[in-house]
């Protein structure tokens, strides 16, 4: 079993190596904190689909959403914009049946909803990527000098997040709620949130330095 220490927000694994504590819980929660989260992402298709995921993960766990994102996809045209957004109420029928999913039907209507509205943001700004790398600048400003898990406790929100929030709620979107959306800019790697010691954060760190940042029509 690993080994937990609360006051730093880290567990250490049988070979020693040092992580969030969040991610504790299973190997695919694991895997998915040292591959996924925190690292920045351009592609359309993956910052589509958390949108959509963090929307369905509303009052439940993330962990909860993980281990059903493979039946999503399967169920969700792979959160292909273009092809979701062609869901119409026989889909939406198909989806409340399919007890491998999240069957909330505001949810799955969103999902939909929100894909019409990223084919208006590729046609504004040339691709979803585009858009919310705008955001990054804003994202970098005021953060804490150290990540400690006792910071990230009171970092449910954030400026940047705000701000994005009520644009996209401008330009349509739902189930985008600040907090949805800073849990969003952490997972996308916008923001690097992982805690001081995480074997991940020095990785995350290089990541974001090499990354080119999507531009603007």
């Amino acid at each position: 079993m690993p080994e937990i220490h609360d006051a730093a927000g880290l567990f250490r694994d049988d070979r020693g190596c040092a992580r969030c504590a969040w991610c504790a819980a299973t190997p695919l929660y694991r895997h998915y904190h040292d591959e996924e989260w925190g690292y920045p992402v351009a592609d359309d298709r993956r910052l589509f689909e958390k949108l959509c995921l963090e929307g369905f993960q509303a009052g439940l766990s993330w962990l909860t959403i993980l281990n059903k994102r493979e039946a999503f996809r399967a169920a969700m045209a792979n959160f292909e914009a273009e092809e979701l957004a062609r869901f119409g109420a026989a889909e939406v029928k198909q989806l409340l049946a399919n007890a491998a999913i999240v069957r909330h039907r505001g949810k799955i209507e969103s999902a939909i909803h929100n894909a019409r509205q990223v084919l208006l943001m590729r046609a504004e700004f040339g691709s979803f990527a585009a858009y919310v790398w705008r955001h990054a600048e804003q994202a970098a400003q005021a953060r804490p000098e150290r990540i400690t898990a006792a910071q990230l406790r009171t970092m449910t929100t954030s400026p940047a997040s705000q701000a994005l929030s009520r644009d996209l709620k401008k330009r349509g979107f739902t189930f985008v709620g600040p907090t949805t959306m800073y849990a969003f800019m952490q997972a996308m790697g916008l923001v690097n949130d992982h805690v001081e010691g995480c074997a991940a954060r020095e990785r995350a760190d290089a990541a974001r330095a090499a990354f080119v940042l999507p531009r603007s029509r």
